[in-house]
């Protein structure tokens, strides 16, 4: 599951690209209006496949990623017709963001940003040796005395957070979160306990590298980093799919 699937990066683009479309004066602990507006659409937009996944029953990966494709269409509708009602600099200005891109984050705002990050991670690691267990089957985690639910509530709320404060900051990057957990996966072993740490530090490794390539490409033009790591997660994922299937 990833920001795409879940439909956290569409409903923080549809945030976004109200305020972009209605010029709304909007902010927050100094961050922009089209930052809280994100942030509070990646919110909305976690809480909704919660809440649905939860009524097919147990919450599952399968039920979340369900939910999460549907919304994601209906949310990629509302930002369609956004850009058809928007004016030329605004379609400018909400192609920019959706791209995502790092030319707008500064240190002030990446400060603003650690608490929450901080948080995440710390709740990763306390949960690290639960999610080995639970890694392995639902069955044998209820056997070991794992609590099941408060694992699964307390990885999904990490991850939400987490999620939802890059996209509003960024923008929507594709295929970090596919391409460094998988790559990380097959050298560290699944052990949770060293993954999450590395693909923290791989992971930011790897969008610093990616941006770094964005500027230089095509210098003196400045390509959005979003467009380098498409470019490279797309085959990556095709070349998991035959990888899988081989």
């Amino acid at each position: 599951a990833t920001p795409y699937t879940l439909g956290v990066s569409t409903g923080g683009a549809v945030g976004a690209l109200l305020i972009i479309k209605t010029g709304w004066m909007l902010s927050a602990a100094g961050l922009t209006g089209v930052q809280v507006a994100a942030f509070l659409g990646s919110l909305m937009t976690i809480g909704l496949v919660y809440m649905l996944s939860r009524r097919f029953g147990r919450l599952s990966i399968h039920s979340m990623i369900l939910v999460g494709v549907t919304i994601n269409y209906i949310f990629s509708a509302v930002i369609l017709i956004l850009h058809y009602l928007a004016d030329f600099t605004e379609t400018h200005q909400m192609i920019r963001w959706t791209i995502g891109g790092l030319d707008v984050v500064d240190y002030a705002t990446l400060m603003r940003s650690l608490p929450v990050v901080g948080l995440s991670l710390l709740l990763f690691l306390g949960m690290s040796r639960a999610l080995n267990i639970l890694s392995t089957s639902e069955e044998m985690a209820l056997s070991k005395g794992v609590n099941v639910g408060r694992v699964q509530k307390g990885a999904f709320l990490a991850a939400s957070l987490l999620t939802g404060t890059m996209v509003s900051l960024t923008g929507p990057i594709g295929f970090v979160g596919l391409i460094i957990p998988h790559l990380l996966r097959l050298v560290l072993g699944p052990d949770h306990r060293y993954l999450l740490p590395a693909v923290f530090c791989f992971g930011g490794g790897f969008l610093v590298l990616a941006d770094t390539i964005a500027r230089t490409v095509m210098a003196p033009l400045d390509l959005p980093v979003g467009i380098i790591t498409t470019l490279i997660g797309g085959p990556f994922f095709l070349y998991l799919l035959i990888r899988r299937r081989a």
